[in-house]
């Protein structure tokens, strides 16, 4: 399975948070986190103080306009459905290029698969520390919103 959404970023980008890999319906909906369980984006309109975002151009004008760039670790793999746990034949995406346009200040990781991934194949080349944020995934059931909210706040306070 090939990566099919390009990230998301410009120049004024200040933190990069990359998930794992796409679900099912992300991939189906041609953009990040795109099942209605997965907290991703109410987590972030909370932290931020702003509205839920809908629509594509919404999340991408919210990602833009709170300096973040997004994407995933993961370009291709195999997988079996959304499932992190059956990922098998990693090759990584080549996020040199952000680094190399916008200031990026800090990078995130979505949950403990994006940061085992990050640390294992992207860490050695671009050698910039990670923080391994809680996923915002359904299957961490866990963590309320509003805990996950908690965390999430060091994106706010790196922009």
């Amino acid at each position: 399975m090939i990566h099919p959404i390009p990230p998301v970023y410009d120049k004024d980008s200040r933190v990069l948070i990359l998930g794992s890999f796409p679900s099912v319906r992300s991939r189906e909906k041609g953009f990040f986190y795109g099942h209605p369980q997965n907290r991703f984006w109410k987590v972030n309109a909370l932290v931020f103080g702003e509205r839920f975002p809908e629509t594509t151009d919404e999340k991408i004008s919210f990602l833009l306009r709170n300096h973040i760039a997004l994407w995933d670790v993961i370009g291709s793999c195999d997988i079996e459905g959304s499932s992190d746990s059956s990922i098998r034949n990693v090759k990584v995406n080549d996020i040199s290029f952000i680094l190399n346009t916008a200031d990026i200040r800090q990078i995130f990781l979505n949950g403990q698969k994006a940061y085992k991934y990050y640390q294992k194949y992207i860490f050695p080349s671009v050698r910039r520390e990670g923080i391994c944020l809680p996923s915002t995934s359904p299957a961490n059931a866990s963590w309320s919103v509003e805990r996950l909210a908690e965390e999430w706040r060091a994106v706010r306070a790196t922009v």
